[in-house]
């Protein structure tokens, strides 16, 4: 692909991704009233115009045919009400429409994964039209109207000056002939724009050649004969010219009255001065009461008045403040801002300057490092996303479930606002619904019956929180189910050989963590949902890979909860800068409980001659940094450095250090990839920075550190 179409496919896909999401989270809030409203149908339909419309012109037929299909549909309802579809087929509706948004969206990972797309949809179109026809009123054809008096023949196309358009016979009072540029090329795809901005007027119309969405061909038919609109209303002309105006690419366009219809007009026109001829020669009587308008007729007119009232309240366009940028750009802004921070701080640090007395510099350095942190707050700001993206999707998961494992569970979504780095929603979203199952499938009783005997509300809940605690966000996911049971949990670990100590030294919280082990199920029938082996493993690693820690908290017979710290984001970092030997080091400041000072007498051995200490009541191990990274320093006795107690995760110990630097914001830099094959990653390293001095610090990963020192 080149840029430009690139550019379009990417447009494409958040766009469609956009309105994915908006139609899910409408099916799921329309569902739980079991209808939708005028609101809902016009929603619905919009959306599907709008995904017909761009797969159509990015050449994605199943989607294009889907959303078409879709969008017949409810022109039906939009047409005819809700009212007009039986009870007992509102429900099929619905799981019509999840099912039919369930093939859109494998269309769409289709198309970001590059794969080609599904060439057969034959089976859920079928189901489409099928509801479509189980709903609609099969007598109205041409029979059905002769029978009602009315007039069906059409004029011919050479009547109407219309001989080279290859059109079927059309009883349209009025058409417009559209002339495209010369050699604009992709006709029958601008046509069709044209077509689409048309609909928004929500009028009636038709066009020829009226393939132009899905026949390519057609683009020379308009060359050569043109591009048509059949109208039905006159006073519809001055809006459908102004839409064209605006349209690029059209040369010229002609308008062209049915003669039948002019003929109507005059005939019509001397009715009415016959009749005011007539009324003028007869005495005054008082008006009949108007005949009441046929229902086709008042349904068009209450039409008029909600379109009036929308008019009313609003009374222009709205201003998008909102636009989309391309992940890619506020990387390379973040990197551009990361380096404009360092340099900034090897100016200021500069030993040229060192003791000299320079006021106005030293004011202005001050003024430029508030700008800078500004700068640097605001791009970081960019990147910050809500979590309500992944929020709702779990209500998708929790109403399939619903239905498949016939569970009464309602879904409570709390701080869905609650805003985190693009990268880091993105790597949450797995881990966050894997739990999200795990509650459903064995975390919530099975029947109400046994909710009930428990004394709990019949209907189980699920709450899905976030709230914000400083540099980090914290979500939970709860369930009021079964809990957890330690014992058996212990017997499993257990039987499965993954205890390193006896049984009776286990603490609950140890317990607890033992499901975040590899191949820790305590399921023992496989579903589609668990069971197989692959568990809360995955999501502490996924977790643990944005930089975040797991924990489980659980009372038996009363539920249980998974809590997930996830820091705001990863590229930028308060750390506190340490130095062992000639070597600086820096540690995350949210991993930090406490630095303190220690004689020889307070360090004791454990049996296997390793160094702990005593803080708050408890023994923690003590990692001496020097000794782990082979660095050379004078500072070797525990007296003459300090300790540090960090925690990670459900891990706490020591770090013996030469000294502390100070605490400092850094920018977080990556490794180099070449450096991947030394698994760097494993060696409690996450990461470097570039002080202000020029100096490289390793920014170290409190977690693997300590996996790295046991070894």
């Amino acid at each position: 692909m080149d840029n430009g179409t690139d550019s379009m496919l990417d447009m494409y896909l958040f766009e469609t991704n956009s309105l994915m999401e908006q139609l899910d989270e409408l099916l799921i809030e329309a569902e739980k009233v079991e209808e939708f409203s005028t609101d809902d149908v016009n929603e619905i339909f919009r959306i599907m115009h709008t995904i017909k419309g761009s797969s159509a012109m990015m050449e994605f037929t199943s989607l294009n045919q889907i959303a078409h299909h879709i969008e017949d549909l409810f022109f039906y309802i939009r047409e005819n009400g809700m009212d007009s579809i039986a009870p007992e087929l509102k429900k099929n509706l619905f799981n019509l429409m999840f099912k039919s948004t369930d093939m859109l969206r494998s269309e769409i990972e289709k198309v970001e994964n590059n794969e080609p797309l599904t060439e057969n949809i034959d089976s859920i179109i079928g189901e489409i039209n099928s509801f479509l026809n189980k709903i609609s009123d099969a007598d109205t054809s041409d029979d059905a109207a002769q029978a009602n008096g009315e007039e069906t023949d059409a004029p011919s196309v050479a009547e109407l000056n219309m001989e080279l358009a290859n059109c079927p016979d059309d009883p349209a009072p009025f058409f417009i002939k559209v002339i495209f540029e010369e050699g604009c090329g992709m006709e029958n795809l601008r046509a069709f724009m044209l077509v689409n901005a048309l609909q928004d007027l929500q009028m009636e119309f038709r066009f020829y050649p009226d393939d132009v969405e899905t026949n390519s061909a057609s683009a020379q038919t308009i060359v050569d004969k043109g591009f048509f609109l059949a109208l039905q209303e006159e006073s519809h002309i001055e809006k459908v010219i102004g839409v064209i105006s605006g349209t690029s690419h059209i040369q010229s366009y002609e308008v062209i009255e049915n003669a039948r219809n002019k003929k109507d007009k005059e005939a019509a026109q001397e009715d009415v001065q016959k009749t005011e001829v007539a009324a003028s020669t007869k005495p005054e009587t008082p008006a009949p009461a108007p005949a009441a308008p046929p229902a086709g007729a008042r349904k068009a007119e209450n039409t008029e008045k909600a379109a009036a009232n929308n008019a009313k309240s609003h009374s222009g366009p709205v201003k998008q403040s909102l636009i989309s940028v391309n992940l890619s750009k506020l990387d390379a802004l973040v990197a551009i801002v990361g380096e404009i921070v360092i340099t900034e701080s090897m100016v200021t640090s500069s030993p040229d300057i060192q003791g000299l007395k320079l006021d106005n510099f030293m004011k202005s350095t001050r003024q430029l490092r508030k700008l800078t942190k500004d700068l640097q707050d605001i791009a970081m700001s960019l990147r910050m996303v809500p979590v309500s993206g992944v929020f709702q999707k779990m209500n998708r998961i929790v109403r399939d479930m619903r239905q498949k494992l016939n569970k009464d569970v309602r879904l409570t979504i709390i701080g869905e606002d609650t805003e985190l780095d693009k990268s880091i929603v993105d790597g949450i979203s797995d881990p966050i619904m894997h739990i999200v199952r795990n509650s459903m499938d064995h975390g919530v009783e099975v029947s109400k019956e046994e909710r009930i005997a428990a004394g709990k509300d019949p209907q189980a809940e699920i709450i899905l929180s976030a709230t914000h605690t400083g540099s980090e966000v914290i979500i939970k996911v709860e369930d009021d189910g079964y809990g957890m049971d330690p014992d058996k949990i212990l017997a499993k670990a257990a039987n499965n050989g993954i205890l390193t100590k006896p049984e009776s030294e286990y603490t609950k919280k140890e317990i607890l963590g033992l499901l975040l082990l590899p191949g820790f199920s305590t399921n023992e029938e496989v579903t589609e949902y668990s069971g197989r082996g692959v568990g809360m493993d995955v999501v502490k690693r996924n977790v643990e890979s944005v930089g975040g820690t797991v924990s489980i908290s659980s009372e038996l017979g009363q539920g249980s909860c998974t809590t997930l710290k996830i820091p705001l984001t990863m590229a930028i970092v308060d750390g506190m800068e340490i130095a062992v030997g000639q070597s600086m080091f820096t540690v995350p400041i949210a991993n930090i409980r406490q630095s303190f000072k220690v004689s020889n007498e307070d360090v004791v051995y454990d049996a296997e001659g390793n160094e702990i200490v005593k803080c708050m009541d408890e023994f923690y191990p003590i990692i001496r940094v020097h000794q782990l990274y082979n660095v050379e320093t004078e500072i070797t006795n525990i007296e003459d450095g300090i300790l540090i107690w960090v925690e990670a995760s459900d891990t706490s110990y020591c770090l013996f250090v030469d000294e502390l630097l100070g605490e400092q914001q850094v920018v977080v830099k990556p490794l180099p990839s070449y450096l991947n094959s030394f698994n760097i990653k494993n060696s409690g390293i996450s990461g470097c920075t570039i002080l202000g001095n020029g100096n490289i610090s390793i920014i170290l990963d409190i977690l693997s550190l300590y996996e790295m020192a046991q070894y």
